[in-house]
């Protein structure tokens, strides 16, 4: 079983940039489709960006695209989601998220088989 742990969030200002790791333990991720999903306070987890095995293929909420970049480094075990320009409505906790199964740019949290639990990213006006 793949355990996860993300890291890098904080509070930014209004188009400023943040890093967010996701450091996985217990079993390699290069047979995983892995991914980022968001949480706002009061809202429902929405996704936010997916990568393909070896980073073949990336998928993106409307919301993020142009913004937000999604990568792996399997070697590392580690997924990466770096995000500019950044608004106060990207402010959410952040959970990544894995597992075999996908569906192209379509990606429920019905598919999802492994969750970390989350680093909060919050950016002021």
């Amino acid at each position: 079983q793949v355990q996860l742990a993300e890291s890098g969030g904080g509070l930014v200002q209004a188009g400023e940039s943040l890093r967010l790791s996701c450091a996985a333990s217990g079993s390699g991720i290069s047979t995983y489709t892995m991914a980022w999903f968001r949480q706002r306070s009061g809202e429902e987890r929405e996704f936010v960006a997916r990568i393909s095995l070896a980073g073949i293929a990336l998928y993106y909420a409307d919301s993020v695209r142009g913004r937000f970049t999604i990568s792996r480094d399997d070697a590392k075990n580690t997924v990466f989601l770096q995000m500019n320009s950044l608004k106060p409505e990207d402010t959410a906790v952040y959970y990544c998220a894995g597992g075999t199964r996908y569906s192209g740019a379509y990606y429920p949290e019905s598919l999802v088989d492994f969750w970390g639990q989350g680093t909060q990213v919050t950016v002021t006006s």
